[in-house]
């Protein structure tokens, strides 16, 4: 215990002669930077503290970095011949799915297929069980008839068609498979007299007249149509004519987005004759090739139709002469026979030129396309068969009976 004790007595001795020393060094250099003498010891003590801490520091920083340094590696792989290593990687390797190409788009004719597969289903599928092991003879004409009729092709046209089916077998003996034959030809015969295409070249800008109750997919027939035409390169402008329903400026507008065209609009409620107007000069001065002009949804009275589009009509002559060039009324073939009814009332209202016959894709009476232009005298110029834009297609009445009659 003594011993330590002079050993720590030596050690402070030590520590304090080298304070003194210190101190006896650091304050003149002090003072010669201008600390006045009363704190030139309190001033070399305290930097001597400073340095002592940045060591300690140091030193603590140093050991962190040698510690993190010695830390123990993984161990490396045992060493394996290139073969081998190579044979380990194919084995570990992710079992990758075999590239599948993708599917070929459905071309045309299997578009409409598809799109009149409740009608086949309906028409074909029930007429092939109606000729099977049966003798064509009055009884079978009079059970066809009934397929025809209830499959919405028309009372009117019907009668017409199974008229001509009674000539051919009253000229010969007639196998069912003839009789099959032969309706198609009959019906893809007055298809034909029935189609017709817009000629868009006729004029510029060639104007297109939308008429139809709402519901029908008005608003959406317009969109494919911009869609199309602006994908064959035209310059197209919409009107929003419809100011009556709400939100039906809105729609057009988000349709004219998708095609990238100018939609003309005016608030809910404004004079379906002014959006015409300014329709009709944008067209112009835009040098648009076409221009498609919404209208109201209503049927309310003849009267008040009759008069509403007349002035609708006086307007785009004035300023576009001829136009409209073309008055397309959309149906719903979904709606069967009433849509039939549609078309007589907007036909003697206003002066349709043609027919949009939209949602073939969901019914299983697509003997519509026959009945409304064989009745009512006017082309279907498009049917629609899905909700792609390009399922709005142009009327190709031998397309339509070969994809109708197609054998499964």
């Amino acid at each position: 215990m003594d011993q330590f004790s002079k050993l720590l007595k030596d050690y402070l001795a030590q520590l304090g002669e080298l304070l003194t020393l210190w101190v006896q060094t650091v304050a003149p250099l002090l003072g010669e930077l201008g600390v006045p003498e009363v704190y030139r010891e309190v001033g070399a003590l305290g930097l001597l503290y400073l340095l002592v801490t940045l060591a300690v520091a140091f030193f603590i920083l140093l050991l962190l970095r040698i510690g993190r340094r010695k830390r123990p590696l993984p161990s490396r792989r045992a060493e394996v011949a290139p073969e081998e290593e190579a044979e380990r990687a194919a084995e570990e390797a992710p079992v990758l799915p075999a590239e599948v190409p993708p599917a070929p788009a459905p071309n045309l004719f299997e578009r409409m297929r598809a799109g009149l597969a409740k009608t086949q289903g309906a028409l074909v599928g029930r007429l092939d069980s109606l000729l099977s092991g049966r003798r064509v003879d009055d009884e079978l004409l009079d059970d066809l008839e009934e397929l025809l009729i209830t499959a919405d092709f028309g009372m009117a046209t019907t009668r017409d068609v199974i008229q001509s089916l009674r000539f051919r077998v009253a000229r010969g003996e007639m196998s069912p498979a003839a009789l099959r034959t032969a309706l198609r030809e009959e019906l893809r015969e007055r298809l034909r007299l029935e189609a017709g295409t817009l000629d868009l070249e006729r004029t510029q800008p060639f104007v297109i007249m939308v008429v139809g109750v709402n519901g029908v997919g008005k608003t959406t027939t317009i969109g494919k149509l911009a869609r199309q035409f602006t994908a064959q390169g035209k310059r197209v402008v919409l009107g929003a004519g419809d100011t009556f329903r709400a939100a039906a400026a809105e729609q057009l507008a988000i349709w004219g987005e998708r095609a990238g065209v100018e939609v003309i609009r005016h608030g809910e409620g404004a004079d379906p004759a002014a959006v015409a107007f300014d329709s009709a000069k944008a067209a112009l001065a835009r040098k648009a090739e076409v221009m498609i002009l919404d209208t109201a949804g209503r049927l309310h009275t003849k009267v008040n139709l009759m008069e509403e589009m007349k002035k609708i009509r006086r307007v785009l002559a004035r300023e576009i002469p001829g136009a409209p060039h073309e008055t397309l009324l959309v149906l719903d073939a979904t709606t069967g026979q009433n849509a039939l009814t549609q078309a007589r009332l907007f036909k003697e209202a206003v002066e349709v030129s043609g027919i949009a016959l939209t949602k073939l894709d969901g019914t299983a009476k697509g003997g519509m396309v026959v009945a409304i232009g064989a009745e009512l005298g006017l082309p279907v110029r498009y049917v629609g068969i899905g909700e792609g834009v390009d399922d709005l297609r142009p009327f190709d009445p031998d397309l339509f009976v070969d994809a109708l009659f197609r054998e499964p």
